[in-house]
């Protein structure tokens, strides 16, 4: 009955010493790796441990805030350059 569900080319193979060998290299591959969780990466650069502070366990708003921000100053600094620094020493 049970050969029934395995097809030929395996039952035959089954017993064999080469493939006993093989299983046992995969049977110890898998024996030594590591169980359980993995533990939590550690953030490298600055980029990572922003994520890791604003966007990892408790994501916050505040990559938001610092969005609207940086385009606050980015925006300000464009209208320095191309608008305000010519009222600096001249009149409009």
């Amino acid at each position: 009955m049970v050969s029934s569900l395995v097809p030929p080319k395996v039952s035959r193979a089954i017993g064999g010493a080469a493939d006993a060998a093989r299983m046992e290299r995969v049977i110890s591959f898998y024996e030594k790796l590591p169980r359980g969780s993995a533990p939590e990466a550690k953030p490298r650069g600055l980029l990572q441990w922003y994520q890791h502070k604003y966007m990892g366990k408790n994501p916050r708003a505040m990559p938001l805030v610092h969005l609207i921000g940086g385009l606050a100053l980015l925006g300000y600094a464009q209208n320095y350059y191309f608008h305000l620094r010519h009222h600096k020493n001249n009149a409009h």
